[in-house]
C-alpha cells in the first residue's frame, strides 16, 4: 500500500534531518544527491523544515556558487537543550548540549558516601542545574541518565538494588520534579556504553556485539542484530553473578560474591596485582586500574627465551579470569565481538585484550574477536547524551502539520 502524502512527507523530512544530523550542513543539490529525491520535493521539504524552524541558512557552499542551491542548510541547534549525566557510587559528572550533540558546559561532582540521601540529591540536581545555567539553557528538554543498576523494563525507573547507594534512584525523581518539562530518561551505564561504542567507537557498524565492563562493578551489555537486548526483568547482562570456577564459593540471589564478579571486579583485580607486587602510580585512578596500567608499561613484550615479569605474569593472570566469563558469553550468545570496557578495560588496552583474544581462542569453538573499549571512561557519559538526542530528535523531527 502507497504511503500517503502526509506520511511521505514526513518520511521524507526525517531522512533530510537524520542526513543533516550525520553530515552536517548541506545544500539543497547535496540533499537531492544524498536523499534520491526530485529537486521539487527537496525544495518542498526545505521550506516546510525551514518554516516549522528546525533548520535555516547556515552559510554558502562557495563563494563562486550563486542560487538557492549554494546555500548551506543545517539544524537549528539551540532548539533544544539537553543534558547527560554519569552517576557512580562516589559522584556525578554532567554534560549539557545543543540538539545537535554540541557540548556547551560540563561539570564534575564528587559526592561521598556519608553525604545523606537528601543532601546528596540536591548537590547532584543542583549541578545540572548550574551547568544548564553555564551552557545557557533556559530550560532542558530531555535529560539522559547512566547509571549503575537494573532498569525496570515496565517502569523505565532505577530498581532498588542492594550496595548502590539510595541517592541514585531519588535523583531520578527529583530531577523529573525539578524539571517538569523535561523528558527524563534512565538507563543503565553499561548498556548506554554499549551504545556509545557501536555508534562512535570499537563496535562501530557491528550488529552484534557484546560489551564485557570492567571496573568497580562487572556488567555486560549485549547488542543482537541491532538491538540492545534487556531480558524479561531488565537483568541481561548481569554477569557478576555467573557461577564459574575458581572462585571461593557461589554466588546468591543478594550477592555476586563467589560468581564472576569475585574474579574481575576491582577489588579482586586490585588483590591479585599485589599477588604480583603490582603496584600502582600513586595518583586519582583506582587502583585496579591503575595497577592495569602500571602493568601494561612495565610487562614489555613476551620473551620465550626467559622468565616473563611479574607485570606480565598478572597480566596473563588476569586475562586468564576474563577468558572464563567471555567463554560463557561467547557459547551461549556467538556475538562474533567482545569489547572490553570499564576502567580495567580502558587500563589494559589491546594488550590485555590480545591476551584474552587467544585464551578464548583455547576455550571456545566459537570465534570472537575481543578489543579494548576505544571511548573509555566517557562511554557512559557519550551514551547518555546519544540516548537524550535521539529521544529529542525523534520527538522534534515529527514536525508538525504534515
Amino acid at each position: 500500500m502507497a504511503a500517503s502524502p502526509s506520511t511521505a512527507r514526513a518520511i521524507n523530512d526525517r531522512l533530510a534531518l537524520r542526513l543533516l544530523q550525520q553530515e552536517g550542513p548541506l545544500t539543497a543539490g547535496q540533499l537531492k544527491q544524498l536523499t534520491g529525491l526530485s529537486r521539487p520535493t527537496v525544495a518542498d521539504l526545505v521550506e516546510r523544515l525551514t518554516a516549522a524552524g528546525l533548520i535555516a541558512v547556515a552559510g554558502e557552499a562557495g563563494e563562486q556558487r550563486r542560487g538557492p542551491n549554494a546555500k548551506l542548510y543545517g539544524i537549528v541547534a539551540d532548539r533544544a537543550h539537553l543534558a547527560a549525566l554519569d552517576v557512580r557510587t562516589e559522584g556525578v559528572t554532567v554534560i549539557v548540549s545543543d540538539l545537535v550533540g554540541g557540548v556547551l558546559a560540563e561539570a564534575a561532582l564528587p559526592i561521598t558516601g556519608d553525604a545523606g540521601t537528601g543532601p546528596a540529591v540536591e548537590q547532584a540536581v543542583a549541578l545540572v542545574e548550574r551547568t544548564a545555567k553555564e551552557a545557557g539553557a533556559d530550560r532542558l528538554h530531555t535529560v539522559g541518565i547512566g547509571a549503575p543498576g537494573l532498569i525496570d523494563p515496565a517502569s523505565g525507573e532505577l530498581r532498588d538494588s542492594t550496595g548502590l547507594p539510595e541517592w541514585h534512584r531519588r535523583l531520578v525523581a527529583v530531577l523529573q520534579e525539578r524539571l517538569p518539562e523535561a523528558r527524563v530518561i534512565v538507563e543503565n551505564e553499561t548498556n548506554l556504553a554499549a551504545l556509545a561504542e557501536q555508534r562512535d567507537g570499537a563496535a562501530r557498524d557491528r550488529d552484534t556485539f557484546v560489551l564485557l565492563w570492567l571496573g568497580h562493578g562487572t556488567g555486560a551489555a549485549v547488542i543482537l542484530d541491532g538491538t540492545l537486548r534487556r531480558g524479561a526483568s531488565g537483568g541481561t547482562g548481569e554477569i557478576g553473578f555467573l557461577p564459574v570456577p575458581g572462585t571461593r564459593g557461589l554466588p546468591s540471589a543478594t550477592d555476586c560474591g563467589g560468581g564472576f564478579h569475585s574474579l574481575v571486579g576491582a577489588a579482586a583485580v586490585a588483590e591479585l596485582a599485589e599477588e604480583y607486587g603490582v603496584v600502582a602510580e600513586p595518583g586519582t585512578e583506582p587502583p585496579a586500574a591503575g595497577a592495569v596500567r602500571t602493568a601494561v608499561a612495565s610487562a614489555g613484550p613476551a620473551s620465550p627465551s626467559g622468565p616473563a615479569s611479574p607485570e606480565a605474569r598478572f597480566l596473563d593472570a588476569l586475562a586468564d579470569r576474563i577468558a572464563v566469563g567471555v567463554a560463557s558469553v561467547v557459547a551461549l550468545l556467538d556475538p562474533g565481538h567482545v569489547v572490553l570496557g570499564g576502567e580495567v578495560g580502558q587500563a589494559g588496552g589491546e594488550a590485555l585484550a590480545a591476551r584474552v583474544r587467544d585464551r578464548l581462542a583455547a576455550l571456545s569453538p566459537l570465534p570472537a574477536d575481543v578489543r579494548p573499549s576505544t571511548l573509555g571512561g566517557g562511554a557512559v557519559l557519550r551514551g547518555a547524551l546519544l540516548t537524550a538526542r535521539d529521544q529529542a530528535q525523534d520527538e522534534l523531527f515529527g514536525v508538525p502539520g504534515h
